[in-house]
């Protein structure tokens, strides 16, 4: 599963849904992937977010590639839109075939509506 910046934030701030959450998934044996871009959106200050550390421990942080821009940028012009990092979060979605979790589905509404058969699942939360 694909975490996008709003998951992490409620991690790092140790909301009790995101927390139970976590333990359910976590149960399932199910991967927890992210991408750099996210982690990005949402450090601020490491000395004040060891939770958020401690969590990424746990995370696949997935880099953004050239093939990566290739993709986004594509996937952008395709739908209008100029969000990068939730375009990378599709592009790494397809690339592995994964779902993404998200506090804001419509974000990824335009961009997965271009891509036909191939759209990732796109789970809510909370």
């Amino acid at each position: 599963m694909i975490l996008d910046a709003g998951f992490l934030i409620a991690i790092d701030r140790g909301e009790s849904t995101a927390l139970s959450f976590l333990t359910a998934t976590l149960q399932e044996g199910a991967a927890l992937r992210t991408t750099a871009p996210v982690v990005a959106q949402v450090w601020r200050d490491g000395s004040r977010q060891a939770r958020l550390a401690k969590f990424l421990e746990t995370v696949e942080v997935h880099d953004f590639t050239l093939a990566d821009a290739h993709t986004v940028g594509g996937l952008l012009r395709r739908s209008q839109t100029s969000d990068v990092v939730d375009a990378h979060l599709v592009a790494l979605a397809l690339r592995l075939d994964d779902s993404i979790l998200t506090a804001d589905p419509l974000d990824f509404s335009a961009l997965s509506s271009h891509l036909g058969p191939r759209t990732p699942e796109v789970h809510h939360w909370p």
